[in-house]
C-alpha cells in the first residue's frame, strides 16, 4: 500500500468514532499494543528521539530498498502515535517517506487534542523518521 492508501485507511477507521474522543484514544492506545516492537538491543541513548517527552526509541533499516522502522515507547498514547506513524511509513521507499505530507494527522483532528508536550514529541518522531530515510537515499 501506499502512504496515501495508509493514510486513508486511518482517516476512515478514525472517522468511526465521530467527535468521541475518548474512544479515539483507547484505539490510539490499542494500536500501540500492536505495534512492531524494537529489539531490546536496540533501545540506546543514541535511539531515543530528541523533544519527546516521554522515552521512545526508533530503530530503522533499509530491506529491499523501503525502510523498515521499529519502535517503542514507555507511555501508552505516546505508543499509539508511534504506532501509527511506524504504519504510514514503515515499508516503504525512502524517497516517499522524506516527501510525505502525512495530512492524515490533522483530518482525524489528532493534532488539536494533543497535549502541546505530545504534539511537540509528534513532531518530533515524523522529523527523526524523515531523517532516518533521508540518510538511506
Amino acid at each position: 500500500m501506499t502512504i496515501e492508501e495508509i493514510e486513508n485507511e486511518i482517516i476512515e477507521e478514525f472517522e468511526l468514532f465521530g467527535d468521541d474522543w475518548e474512544g479515539k484514544y483507547e484505539h490510539l492506545i490499542e494500536l500501540g499494543k500492536h505495534l512492531p516492537k524494537i529489539k531490546d538491543e536496540f533501545k540506546t541513548e543514541e535511539r531515543l528521539i530528541k523533544g519527546c517527552q516521554s522515552r521512545v526509541w526508533l530503530h530503522s533499516e533499509k530491506s529491499e530498498n523501503k525502510i523498515i522502522f521499529t519502535a517503542d515507547s514507555d507511555a501508552i498514547i505516546t505508543k499509539g502515535m508511534v504506532a501509527l506513524m511506524v504504519r504510514v511509513l514503515s515499508n516503504q521507499q525512502p524517497i516517499d517517506i522524506v516527501n510525505a505530507e502525512l495530512n492524515f494527522i490533522n483530518k482525524i483532528g489528532l493534532t488539536e487534542h494533543l497535549s502541546p508536550t505530545r504534539a511537540n514529541g509528534l513532531v518530533s518522531m515524523i522529523k527523526q523518521m524523515k531523517l532516518d530515510a533521508r540518510a538511506f537515499l
